[in-house]
């Protein structure tokens, strides 16, 4: 993509400070910059970069008043933030150049495809698939028998998607991600061997749903896994059968949900947060990476932090405790010991 710095202002909506007829041709890092990049100040503690960043255009907050010169043109914007997203997504849209159905496809002749849906090589479509209309299916991707794709999907290379999942409108799931693999589900035996419970549910995701590579969601013994509208999924996350994760929840890298725990809506949930499983999670929790969640939350809004989890400000008053133990420990056995030695000076002198 190349534009000037007018038509990226008309795109954002934003009011230019500067020369708007400067091409601009890829976005840059502040702190790199580089002639024909547009760039972003979005945090105040980046602000220093601003004035040494080499970027011919830069998107600013309204409210942005500069101590010193600059090299960049602005873009002055009522959200950064949600520019830069837009500007990203406009230039990122440019490098995916595949159009139509590759001849090595492997499409079964029963499969539905949509209208403007585009299947790259090596792809595989089994036997009454639905694909909907403006789709993108990435190489080395496997769609199974019966499952069903909304409008404006995007699968990356080496997703698999088992048999009977149902995805909405407008979903994207990153490489090597695997939907609808057997829930974890074995009935211990008396001899000690373990006897695998059949899984014959599936998994629905909702529309808007973003998936990071190398996640697994698995289906459910019965019934569904549900992701439901809006989530956002990092990489590297394992959401066990028969969970439910609420609308517009966004969770990071390396968490794990176990079996048939439920997630509220608007929830955000921090790296290596582990869940037991057949939980209740309010609407609007917090949880802060490393956490450990091992009962429900019954109260919305709440922030938890720790193993196992426990209210954010009460963990962080236990550890500003908690950190200084060995010089307590120390200090107490002083203490301890010069105790012992009045209350033995206090017993001879009775004596």
């Amino acid at each position: 993509m190349q534009a000037t710095v007018q038509q990226i202002a008309d795109l954002v909506k934003g009011i230019v400070e500067g020369d708007a007829t400067l091409p601009i041709n890829r976005p840059s890092k502040i702190e790199e910059g580089g002639e024909g990049s547009i760039t972003f100040l979005g945090n105040a503690k980046y602000e220093h970069f601003a004035y040494t960043t080499t970027a011919s255009a830069m998107l600013v907050a309204k409210d942005f008043q500069p101590a010193r010169p600059l090299i960049p043109t602005l873009i002055y914007v009522e959200n950064v933030y949600e520019s830069i997203a837009i500007l990203l997504e406009r230039f990122g849209a440019q490098t995916e150049s595949f159009t139509g159905i590759s001849a090595q496809a492997i499409i079964h002749e029963s499969a539905i495809i949509g209208e403007n849906t585009a299947i790259d090589a090596l792809a595989i479509i089994k036997e009454g698939a639905k694909i909907g209309k403006n789709c993108r299916i990435h190489p080395h991707t496997y769609i199974g028998a019966e499952v069903q794709l909304g409008n404006n999907c995007t699968i990356y290379p080496g997703v698999k998607i088992y048999h009977a999942c149902v995805l909405g409108d407008n979903c994207v799931i990153h490489a090597n991600t695997v939907i609808g693999a057997d829930g974890f589900g074995f009935a211990p035996q008396e001899d000690g061997s373990y006897k695998k419970v059949a899984q014959i549910g599936n998994v629905v995701i909702e529309d808007d749903v973003e998936i990071g590579a190398n996640s697994a969601i698995d289906r459910a013994t019965m019934g569904s896994t549900y992701i439901r509208k809006g989530v956002k999924l990092d990489n590297l996350i394992q959401i066990g059968h028969n969970v439910e994760i609420g609308e517009n929840t966004v969770i990071a890298a390396q968490t794990g949900v176990a079996g048939s725990t439920k997630i509220g809506k608007n929830c955000m949930i921090g790296g290596q947060v582990g869940f037991v499983g057949h939980l209740n999670i309010a609407d609007g929790t917090k949880i802060q990476a490393q956490s450990g969640i091992a009962s429900h939350v019954k109260t919305p809004d709440t922030s938890l932090f720790g193993y196992p989890a426990i209210g954010y400000r009460d963990y962080v008053k236990s550890y500003a405790v908690f950190k200084q133990l060995p010089d307590i420990n120390k200090r107490l056995r002083a203490l301890e010991k010069k105790l012992g030695k009045l209350t033995k000076e206090r017993l001879k002198n009775n004596l």
